[in-house]
């Protein structure tokens, strides 16, 4: 039982850190990568080593099993928490006033504004670049001027952070 709850651990603890450590992949951080690899294998070698030491049954197949998932939830967990990253949230709104803008800029936030022709006629998009810790912010600022706004949200990557960024 012991044993089983030893590995449960040590599975959560690896597969958080490699969840991790494939976001910061993702993201081109090198040495936040090495040095989240050389951990998760440090760790999943003593989870393996657990498991391999006794004799294999039910607990310590469940705990290994239940380890490498709940890992995998802890893990995105703590990067949603960390919100490494940019964000584009894209607000298209088929009246356009001004204000939604305005208030955005106002939050100091940069704006760029696109007219468009959707299903209904003219529409204006409004790109919002911001770090991923923003965009509840973002949000909540396009949500109060209209609630009907429609957001979409994507990751990007920016090769240069000159020039446009205003928060």
């Amino acid at each position: 039982m012991i044993s089983a709850a030893v590995i449960f651990f040590l599975r959560v603890i690896d597969m958080s850190i490699d969840t991790m450590r494939m976001l910061f992949v993702i993201r081109g951080k090198r040495i936040i990568v090495w040095i989240l690899g050389a951990s998760q294998s440090t760790v999943f070698f003593l989870a393996v080593s657990q498991a391999l030491r006794g004799e294999a049954n039910i607990l310590t197949t469940l705990g290994y099993a239940f380890g490498f998932a709940t890992g995998n939830v802890i893990g995105m967990m703590i990067e949603e928490r960390l919100a490494i990253g940019f964000q584009r949230v894209t607000i298209t709104i088929p009246h356009d006033d001004g204000k939604m803008a305005d208030a955005l800029r106002k939050a100091g936030y940069g704006v760029t504004e696109v007219k468009a022709y959707g299903r209904d006629g003219e529409v204006t998009m409004l790109h919002v670049n911001c770090k991923r810790k923003q965009v509840d912010d973002v949000e909540s600022i396009v949500f109060s001027n209209d609630k009907k706004a429609f957001l979409t949200i994507d990751d990007f990557f920016p090769v240069r952070q000159t020039g446009f960024w205003r928060k």
